[in-house]
């Protein structure tokens, strides 16, 4: 089996989705049943079909988040000493040599990657740019508008 590597916050929000779903959605699910099952014949009961669906739908959920999790290699960044060196985990500070605009991402892994939160795949052509580089380094990526220029300002390891 491939293991996939996985921030230990990953883990944590992954482990706090699957009880949600055990403990919150499959008695609610469990109860839209019974219902539907109490109006009576089961063949043409649109409400029991759907909680039966829905039912189906939860259950893989949860087997899909278990599977992340049994596939996962958790590496907590805290536990190494922060010589200035990027790795998996750290979060990134940049700033863009051609308009001074800064950045700042976390690398993680390609299940936890979400941009809106500044979580980005390590397996992402930045990530992978910036990845055993260190602070004050330049580095180039190329991007759809061509090839840009980053100076590492700040390589974390507390998150």
């Amino acid at each position: 089996m491939q293991t996939n590597p996985m921030t230990k916050a990953g883990e944590q929000k992954i482990r706090l989705q699957i009880q949600f779903l055990k403990d919150s959605e499959r008695p609610r699910i469990t109860a839209m049943i019974a219902e539907a099952r109490a109006h009576g014949d089961l063949k043409e009961n649109a409400e029991y079909h759907a909680a039966k669906e829905l039912q189906g739908l939860n259950e893989a959920k949860i087997s899909a988040l278990e599977n992340q999790l049994k596939s996962a290699q958790i590496i907590d960044v805290t536990q190494f000493k922060n010589d200035g060196k990027v790795i998996f985990g750290s979060t990134v500070t940049l700033l863009n040599t051609d308009n001074d605009t800064k950045m700042t991402f976390q690398i993680v892994g390609e299940n936890e990657s979400n941009i809106d939160e500044q979580k980005l795949s390590f397996g992402s052509p930045l990530a992978r740019a910036v990845i055993a580089k260190f602070t004050g380094d330049f580095i180039e990526v190329n991007t759809p508008n061509g090839i840009v220029e980053y100076e590492i300002l700040n390589v974390d390891y507390s998150i």
